[in-house]
């Protein structure tokens, strides 16, 4: 199946809408590898594409529906400008992105990006094939501009979380998957970066239905590069998805009932879903952050969260045990996706319809690199990497000052069409505490990254006491 894609004409009399960057898989090999779904949808900015879209201009021309995002916004909303004032601005770390095909503009992209926002280069941008070759780009395959999309957007906000982490893209050469490329490749990466960038974090914007495996077993190999990343203290982060309660099966349809993706739901991963927020230019919030929710009937655009059907709660969800049950509940945290809190990107890729310039972007693809930038940013605090953080994450949630702050609005319920019409998927509410559809909350970084650290620290303290 080609990936479905749509570009929005710019012009201000059209309304921001969103449409899914999405693979599906045929039915003649849904139960040997998956097709990847990258987890991401994109938008024209309503301004054009010679200046990135600004909050007031994407109220004004959406009926004050849509906002507009730059990083000083994020920045401000997320508390890191303490972190950076104290010198925590990831220096000395190391963000990996893998993506499929990457982009054969990113390095101009990003260059662009950090001109127009004032913000450094990373100290080191480095773009790796370890699964082969990339083939040639063509603007006239979708899967390619999609891929090359998600690129900017995982490379551009990932480093505008950390500007000082050095950036690593590790490209695969195929999205195909007959049960010989796709996945296996990305474990092919995985295990490069795990070997050659030990310490690192690393961000995948990508995921299956678990179903789509077929079978627990199928899972299993495409775990390796976790269980020996956790060894070499890397972090593993990854986006929950952006179709709700739902996530896609055979054909591009969707499943009539909860299901949600690996690899996020892995124990061995963060899983980061997304909130909306609303910002004003300074990044003030104006309203409080909710569950990531824009979606129409039988059009889901949401959050994805609920629980695993194929990995049982681990030791690090026993405080949660009330609402996860028997398994592994996802997400963790949240942080900004919502396609009514849009963030700019800069592409410079340029097919017949769509010019190379500037795009907003929205989905838990951007949740995955903002929260992996402040992943880098407790790293640079520690003086070392923190590795898996699932189990401090938990430990440091019923400590005071901790910068978990609970997402109480909004739910991920979604609504899917099938032949026997528009079907609800029951999703899941947010609440003060620990819950399927924003986790354990957002974050303070202020707070959050010496938290982390130190939640980390007493951990590591207490197993080798007991070793």
């Amino acid at each position: 199946m080609q990936r479905r894609r749509k570009w929005l004409a710019a012009s201000v009399t059209v309304t921001l809408a969103a449409v899914p960057l999405s693979f599906g898989v045929s039915s003649a090999t849904a139960h040997a590898t998956p097709r990847l779904l990258p987890e991401s949808t994109v938008v024209r900015a309503l301004s054009g594409t010679s200046t990135p879209a600004t909050t007031d201009y994407c109220l004004a021309h959406s009926g004050g529906l849509k906002r507009c995002y730059v990083p000083s916004q994020l920045q401000a909303a997320y508390d890191v400008g303490p972190l950076f004032t104290a010198g925590d601005t990831g220096k000395g770390q190391t963000i990996v992105l893998i993506d499929c095909f990457g982009s054969p503009t990113i390095a101009h992209d990003l260059a662009t990006f950090d001109a127009t926002f004032s913000l450094p280069a990373p100290p080191h941008f480095t773009v790796i094939t370890p699964a082969g070759r990339v083939p040639a780009f063509s603007a006239n395959a979708t899967d390619r501009v999609g891929w090359a999309v998600e690129t900017s957007l995982d490379v551009e906000w990932a480093h505008a979380m950390a500007p000082d982490a050095n950036i690593v893209l590790a490209e695969t050469p195929t999205d195909e998957v007959e049960g010989v490329t796709g996945f296996p490749e990305i474990l092919k990466a995985e295990n490069y970066v795990v070997t050659h960038y030990p310490g690192s974090i690393v961000s995948m914007s990508f995921g299956a239905t678990e179903q789509t495996f077929g079978t627990w077993k199928k899972i299993v190999p495409f775990r390796a590069a976790f269980l020996a990343g956790t060894k070499k203290n890397v972090t593993f982060v990854s986006g929950t998805g952006d179709t709700g309660s739902s996530n896609y099966e055979v054909a591009m349809t969707l499943y009539p009932h909860p299901v949600i993706a690996w690899p996020a739901s892995d124990p061995l991963v963060t899983a980061v879903g997304g909130t909306k927020l609303s910002l004003d230019d300074a990044g003030v919030r104006v309203a409080p952050d909710a569950v990531w929710n824009d979606s129409r009937p039988g059009s889901p655009s949401a959050s994805g969260g609920g629980v695993s059907s194929y990995f049982s709660r681990p030791t690090f969800q026993s405080s949660v045990a009330g609402v996860v049950g028997v398994h592994r509940g996802v997400p963790d945290v949240t942080m900004s996706g919502s396609c009514t809190g849009l963030v700019n990107i800069y592409l410079g890729i340029s097919t017949t319809s769509s010019p190379a310039g500037w795009y907003s972007v929205c989905g838990t693809s951007e949740s995955s690199p903002l929260f992996a930038g402040i992943v880098a940013l407790a790293d640079q605090r520690a003086t070392h990497a923190l590795g898996n953080i699932n189990p401090a994450l938990y430990a440091m949630s019923t400590t005071p000052n901790n910068g978990l702050v609970p997402v109480t609005v909004g739910n991920n319920t979604v609504s899917v069409s099938s032949p026997a019409g528009i079907l609800t998927v029951p999703g899941y509410s947010a609440s003060a505490t620990y819950n399927l559809a924003t986790g354990l909350g957002t974050i303070d970084a202020a707070l959050f990254v010496p938290a982390l650290v130190t939640a980390s620290a007493q951990l590591a303290s207490a197993h080798h006491a007991h070793n």
